[in-house]
């Protein structure tokens, strides 16, 4: 009788898994409710490519001061095993207490330091590759190695769309970034989760007006067309790249609708384009691209990736630090701006915003002169804001130089499964089968951080 019960207890937690587990062969993009009750109904997502400094920006490390120019000892160099002296690194900007937290961050982030109040800073974070590709791939999809769908698709996965005439999720990126279409891809899961680019400019998505005279003829060709498409899919077995691409076309349908009007700045206030650093009639720029988030997010989009920089000319400051200087300065204004428009609107309530690099730089150097710093996965920065998080604190440890984890680790795997709790998702439920064998954003790891949890 004890194996019966254990047996039905069994059949039970397979039938609740599976019932919170859209299926595959349904719509798509149908509004879904997550595993359990929570505040954020959509994520921003910033992500600063080629690696920002950690003890440049938002980890102090006065020891790392004290002894700039002495000899520190490595058992590993750029990905390559060895016994190492390298020399220790000075910082190239002061850092100083803010806000009532009084969260220490340096001067090369001014106007993000005057929000330090809504930040939960991780000083904690490790990733498991450091090279470009493979780390971006990494914080994106959760694997260093091969292609797997991005965090974006995911949570579109899992929460399907309130807005049918938008995409659910949008990436805004001025060029390609390492890893390319991976970062926003949606893979083996179902194709209408692939993010949809958005290129800052004055036409920043293409063929967006109609072409013909009037709405009523193009609903009526796209009906035909539809019956056409639906005829083609039904012979051929419900092909799901087929079944992506017909979802697309009604996708596009709607956003001839949405986008103008989205897209359209001219209602903003001198006051709000002012906050973003933004002139009136600008259409580029990262200020450009928070705000469309902010807009985005109102109008039910579930998830918004924006990049700063491409695969070049970005914070890979291997030649000289101070690269960094035009390129926080391009962010800052636009981050803070962001923060704050949100929370006056009442949207950081629940809305999660994320702040990450695919890693940090070395807190050494290979020669004592050299002005730039390496590539460093080990240990670096990142934060989150908004809906769920815990408000004005700091999280984890780096060791006295930043070149460890000296307190409560944060992985990857722990960074997704962390922001798909706050969006109300057991990390271990939120799956999909393919070719026989069921898949999540964390792998077979990740644990949600409760620390950084309100």
């Amino acid at each position: 009788m004890v194996g019966g019960s254990i047996l039905w207890q069994s059949l039970i937690s397979e039938l609740v898994a599976e019932s919170a587990t859209p299926k595959a062969d349904a719509d798509p993009l149908a509004a879904r409710p997550p595993h359990f009750p929570a505040k954020a109904k959509r994520v921003i997502f910033l992500f600063m490519s080629g690696g920002v400094s950690h003890v440049d920006s938002w980890d102090p490390k006065p020891k790392l001061f004290a002894d700039a120019g002495k000899t520190t000892s490595v058992n590993e160099y750029q990905g390559r095993k060895g016994n190492y002296n390298m020399f220790l690194k000075r910082p190239q900007w002061e850092f100083a207490r803010h806000g009532k937290s009084g969260t220490e961050v340096s001067s090369l982030f001014p106007h993000q330091a005057g929000c330090v109040d809504d930040l939960c800073v991780i000083r904690s974070m490790t990733s498991d590759h450091t090279n470009h590709y493979e780390a971006t791939l990494g914080i994106h999809t959760g694997s260093f190695t091969f292609a797997r769908p991005s965090i974006g698709a995911w949570t579109s996965y899992g929460l399907g769309t309130v807005n049918r005439n938008l995409p659910s999720f949008v990436v805004l990126a001025p060029r390609s970034p390492y890893a390319g279409g991976q970062v926003w891809g949606s893979d083996f899961l179902p194709g209408a989760h692939q993010g949809t680019l958005v290129v800052p400019g004055a036409e920043p998505i293409a063929n967006v007006k109609r072409r013909t005279p009037t709405t009523s003829l193009q609903e009526m060709e796209l009906r035909l067309m539809e019956q056409m498409n639906r005829r083609h899919l039904s012979a051929r077995g419900s092909d799901p790249s087929l079944q992506a691409r017909i979802q697309s076309f009604e996708t596009a349908f709607g956003m001839q609708m949405a986008v103008p009007e989205v897209f359209d700045l001219t209602k903003e206030t001198d006051a709000t384009l002012e906050m973003y650093g933004l002139k009136r009639g600008q259409t580029t720029g990262f200020g450009w691209q928070c705000l469309m988030a902010r807009r985005l997010a109102e109008q039910g989009v579930r998830f918004v990736e924006l990049i700063d920089t491409g695969s070049s000319d970005n914070w890979d400051a291997h030649g000289d630090m101070l690269t960094h200087t035009p390129l926080a300065k391009n962010v800052d204004q636009p981050i803070a701006g962001l923060l704050r428009d949100l929370k006056q609107r009442g949207m950081l309530e629940d809305t999660l915003v994320v702040w990450a690099t695919e890693f940090g730089r070395t807190p050494f150097v290979e020669n004592k002169t050299a002005a730039g710093r390496e590539h460093h996965h080990w240990v670096f920065s990142t934060w989150l804001a908004g809906a769920g998080v815990k408000a004005g604190t700091v999280y984890g440890e780096s060791d006295d130089y930043g070149i460890n984890v000296g307190k409560d680790p944060v992985h990857v795997h722990d960074f997704h499964a962390t922001i798909l709790h706050l969006l109300g998702f057991d990390h271990e439920r939120l799956t999909y089968r393919h070719t026989g064998r069921d898949y999540r954003l964390t792998d077979v790891a990740g644990n949600v951080v409760k620390g950084i949890l309100a």
